[in-house]
């Protein structure tokens, strides 16, 4: 059994009260019993565009010194954290957008840098305004477990999920900032919905509906457990939730609430997966399943 706490706090531009925040909620799952922490997307640096306008005039060496505070942290209660924070790059050169994993020694383990920024192809908007996109996947060894690390707007490629299949990554920590939603946005994403359509899903917002059957559907396709960590911050999109390897949401926190939400992760626990004969096949492109027929009636497709 392994045994994660997925963070919800409301991040803000300040950094140091992040991480005062971020250090709290260390200690807190520790004493839960938790082996690891996952945090929300930029939840150290804040958020470009949202909980900042930018990153002009930031005091990265500010930055670095609380960053180096959570492993500091990590190691002194003995826990894994996985952080969202912007990664500086050289002069001229857009931050990344980042999650860190540090081990509960302390040591930076990996780096994964968000590959698919949300924006035009002009860079102009959105978070190509802001980050470089990155150019590796992450994966990591824990607890006998296979992990793996996505960022936000990239539920929206399933392909990514499937890679993270092919890789035999187990558990995927999701990190998310769908909160601080400016509230004529908010009110914009809401009206996008439709009021009538509002009461039958399972929020009212297209970024949490899409975002939340994307995950139940990639849990359930590909045999992962899926944790969602998101900022609190109002307007939030959605609460933090976990979903299990046949699709089932097992936790969730209410949005806007600062918590952590406990979860165990039993894999050892053979979860109903209705591909598990011919998934690889559908992975290698051979789309069918079972033995096909050599048979002109099956070839000939223009008749009854």
């Amino acid at each position: 059994m392994i045994r994660i706490a997925i963070s919800q706090f409301s991040t803000t531009r300040d950094f140091r009260l992040n991480a005062h925040r971020m250090s709290g909620q260390i200690a807190e799952a520790a004493a839960q019993g938790a082996q690891l922490v996952h945090f929300p997307e930029a939840c150290l640096s804040g958020y470009a565009g949202s909980d900042l306008e930018d990153y002009s005039e930031y005091d990265w060496a500010g930055l670095r010194q609380s960053a180096t505070g959570i492993t500091e942290c990590a190691r002194r209660n003995a826990i894994w954290v996985v952080f969202g924070s912007a990664h500086p790059l050289s002069d001229g050169h857009k931050p990344h957008n980042s999650l860190y994993v540090v081990n509960s020694d302390g040591d930076i383990v990996d780096r994964y840098d968000k590959r698919f920024c949300a924006g035009n192809e002009a860079a102009s908007e959105g978070d190509l305004a802001h980050y470089s996109p990155g150019d590796h996947f992450c994966g990591f060894t824990a607890f006998g477990a296979k992990f793996g690390t996505l960022i936000c707007h990239e539920y929206r490629y399933p392909e990514l999920y499937r890679e993270h299949a092919q890789r035999g990554t187990q558990i995927l920590l999701h990190s998310f900032h769908a909160g601080a939603v400016l509230p004529e946005r908010f009110t914009e994403i809401r009206n996008v919905v439709g009021a009538e359509h509002h009461t039958i899903n399972p929020t009212d917002t297209i970024a949490g509906i899409t975002q939340i059957a994307a995950t139940h559907a990639a849990a359930s396709s590909n045999n992962l457990w899926i944790s969602c960590s998101n900022s609190s911050a109002p307007k939030s999109c959605w609460g933090a939730f976990i979903v299990r390897p046949d699709g089932v949401c097992v936790g969730r926190l209410e949005r806007e609430v600062d918590g952590l939400l406990m979860s165990n992760i039993d894999l050892g626990n053979a979860y109903y997966d209705s591909t598990k004969s011919w998934r690889s096949r559908a992975m290698n492109g051979q789309f069918h399943s079972g033995d096909l027929v050599d048979d002109p009636r099956s070839a000939e497709r223009h008749s009854f």
